[in-house]
């Protein structure tokens, strides 16, 4: 079983967040991938449901703060639809993936865990106006 690391940057490379995840199988998806990690941040949130929320994708009804997501008040999520939501955003290039030192085109690409443990997700920030 693999561990990988979910690592969360800027575009201009500064680390803004990073967790592990063990227990994976060697060989995996980057859907698989996406969705674990969707799971884990929102079994998080669950764990202690706050107003604010730490994750690749907006919940519905939050607003966008600084690192994360303010949510009207403090509720659990479904993971499911926040995993659908970060399969979407991917689609739409709301955010991109690093493997190493290259970017994952496809969420049906497969990853050996066992050569590249580390995920890099880099959100793109819409610009204002525009």
């Amino acid at each position: 079983m693999a561990t990988v690391m979910f690592r969360d940057e800027t575009a201009t490379g500064r680390a803004i967040a990073a967790f592990e995840v063990g227990g994976l199988p060697g060989r995996v998806t980057v859907r698989e991938l996406v969705r674990v990690r969707v799971r884990e941040e929102v079994a998080r949130h669950n764990a202690r449901p706050g107003v604010r929320f730490h994750g690749l994708v907006r919940p519905t009804d939050a607003e966008v703060e600084l690192n994360g997501y303010r949510l009207r008040e403090p509720r659990r999520l479904d993971w499911e639809e926040q995993a659908d939501a970060a399969e979407r955003a991917f689609a739409s290039n709301g955010f991109f993936i690093l493997l190493g030192e290259r970017q994952v085109e496809s969420l049906d690409e497969v990853v050996d865990l066992d050569a590249d443990p580390a995920l890099v997700f880099i959100k793109l920030v819409p610009l204002v106006g525009g």
